[in-house]
């Protein structure tokens, strides 16, 4: 809902600009949405494309689309979809292979942005973020339209793309009104329009609907949120269940308590690899699960954590996708540590199938120095310090300075 430059019919009046601001009174959560994020970053180095269809992708046959620009989504081409059907949608397109680490950077510095404003931040991934502005602004002498007009000037003048905001009493309508404002703009939705804006839109636009949600309540003749909001709770309640039914029944209401929770702590921490043709070799496979833990490990480390407990991600050429986890005896930040446990849970979980995609994990985080488990056993070999010295190596001179000799290719070896 709402990815469109053009609003719908009578919800122009919920623009802001520059002369005209609706009443925001009251509206102390903003919705922040970086637009065509991925695509904004790369385009910031190549200006002359930014009126050509450009699409952000890997190349591997299985890879889907990270992001496209307006101008390709004209084409239909939309974040997910695989890039064989981006191909036939806009044959013209300019494909742009992603930059790693650069959009991570430039998210890094938006978030720093909304925290300067408020501490109460909620990402929701890279690119977007809930703040609760509430308390900011008898510091700032503002309003939260006003907060959002200074993060759409502050984030383009500082990192060269631009993001829409959404102004609202409550989340989940703040989330819509940013969505529709798209791209480039702001809505404001006044506390006491609140429904106004709501109504008219179709079934689609509450947040928990998905096709088949949609297309039960269009059975049930529901097909606005107008319709929702005025179906009997019990009614809504035989026909979804009794949490979705009342989860529904008061977003169509207007009634959204959920605070702005500030990020938490990581629970977890992974990275998984989808093969560009299935797999059956076992030594490839732990040789992919190598350099998975040692993406994990360096993670961990850097964020100053460590884990207990070691899980693996398989999913088979039928996508069929299994875990199987395993608790040590002794936190880690170990990537020979993680690694040997994911290859050993690996080998109890194989059956000879093919292999899709293959992840680690690290679960159960706690700080570095939280609790070590002390060992009367003889002393390992000082493979966190190996680890750490190459940490430094990778930070001065590149991610590929040093790495397990397993993981060279044979032109390197």
């Amino acid at each position: 809902m709402g990815r469109n430059a053009a609003l719908p019919a009578g919800f122009e009046r919920f623009r802001a600009t520059g002369e005209t601001t609706p009443d925001d009174t009251g509206c102390g959560v903003l919705h922040v949405d970086m637009d065509a994020f991925f695509a904004a970053v790369e385009l910031r180095s190549r200006p002359e494309l930014a009126d050509r269809p450009v699409i952000v992708a890997g190349a591997g046959p299985r890879s889907v689309v990270l992001s496209a620009n307006y101008p390709a989504r004209r084409y239909g081409v939309r974040s997910a979809m695989p890039v064989g059907a981006a191909r036939r949608l806009c044959p013209q397109a300019v494909w742009i292979p992603p930059s790693r680490g650069a959009y991570s950077e430039v998210s890094h510095g938006v978030m720093a942005i909304f925290r300067e404003l408020t501490p109460l931040v909620e990402p929701l991934s890279l690119d977007e973020a809930f703040l609760d502005v509430s308390g900011a602004l008898r510091r700032l002498g503002t309003t939260p339209a006003g907060i959002g007009a200074l993060i759409r000037e502050r984030v383009a003048a500082e990192h060269g793309i631009t993001c829409s905001v959404g102004v609202a009493r409550a989340k989940f309508v703040a989330k819509l009104a940013s969505g529709m404002a798209k791209p480039d703009g702001m809505l404001v939705v006044p506390a006491a329009q609140t429904l106004a804006f709501l109504h008219p839109l179709p079934v689609s636009a509450l947040w928990g609907v998905g096709r088949k949600t949609e297309e039960n309540l269009r059975r049930h003749g529901l097909d606005t949120i107008a319709d929702v909001a005025k179906a009997p709770l019990d009614r809504l309640r035989r026909s979804l269940g009794s949490a979705l039914g009342e989860h529904l029944h008061a977003l169509a209401n207007g009634r959204d308590d959920r605070a702005v929770v500030p990020e938490s702590e990581e629970k977890s921490i992974g990275a998984e690899h989808t093969f560009d043709t299935d797999q059956h070799d076992s030594a490839l496979l732990n040789r992919e699960l190598l350099r998975l833990s040692e993406r994990v490990a360096a993670t961990l480390r850097a964020k100053g954590v460590r884990g207990r407990t070691v899980s693996i991600k398989v999913r088979f050429a039928d996508f069929t996708t299994i875990t199987r986890a395993r608790t040590l005896l002794a936190a880690t930040d170990v990537a020979r540590e993680i690694h040997a446990t994911a290859v050993a849970l690996l080998a109890e979980a194989s059956s000879g199938a093919a292999v899709r995609l293959i992840g680690v994990r690290v679960e159960g985080l706690a700080a570095e120095g939280a609790g070590e488990q002390l060992s009367f056993e003889a002393p390992a070999p000082r493979w966190r310090e190996a680890e750490i010295a190459a940490d430094v190596a990778r930070s001065k001179f590149g991610a590929g300075a040093i790495r397990p000799a397993s993981l060279l290719s044979p032109e390197e070896g």
